[in-house]
């Protein structure tokens, strides 16, 4: 199978590293998706988008003398097409777990309308950054104190 720049091939994953992933293209050739190629959307994982063993369909980028292939699977997308990791596949009836958040921030933050101007919003944050700053005066004072 001849592989030119431009066309749009069907390939196989073969492994997945954190920084993109390897598609066999068939005739002992292979490519790089790099993470950016992946989706349209922001990727930290590609574990999130891609599963090893998967068919998918990837737009060849470009052929280097050495023989590297670059490959995309974003661009082999149509474009009314989003790609969507696979977390957002998950059934509603599968557990998830609770979001952590951090206690002390929730207790301070007031709980915001739908629709707040510019002057509460400003007045908002004045107030939070007011107490966050105070705490850390109070916790530096202490510890001055205590070298003495």
């Amino acid at each position: 199978m001849e592989l030119a720049v431009g066309t749009i091939v069907s390939g196989k994953v073969t492994t997945i590293t954190k920084f993109g992933a390897f598609v066999s293209l068939g005739g002992n050739k292979s490519g790089l998706v790099h993470i950016s190629e992946v989706a349209a959307a922001f990727v930290s994982d590609v574990h999130d988008f891609l599963t090893e063993g998967q068919e998918v369909q990837v737009k060849i980028l470009s052929i280097s003398p050495e023989g590297k292939i670059n490959l995309s699977v974003k661009q082999a997308l149509p474009a009314a097409q989003e790609t969507k990791p696979r977390s957002a596949y998950r059934p509603q009836s599968a557990p998830q777990r609770p979001a952590q958040r951090h206690t002390a921030s929730v207790a301070t933050t007031p709980a915001a309308p739908v629709e707040q101007s510019f002057e509460d919003k400003l007045k908002q944050f004045m107030t939070m950054s007011d107490s966050k700053m105070s705490e850390l005066n109070r916790n530096r004072d202490g510890k001055r104190h205590k070298r003495r």
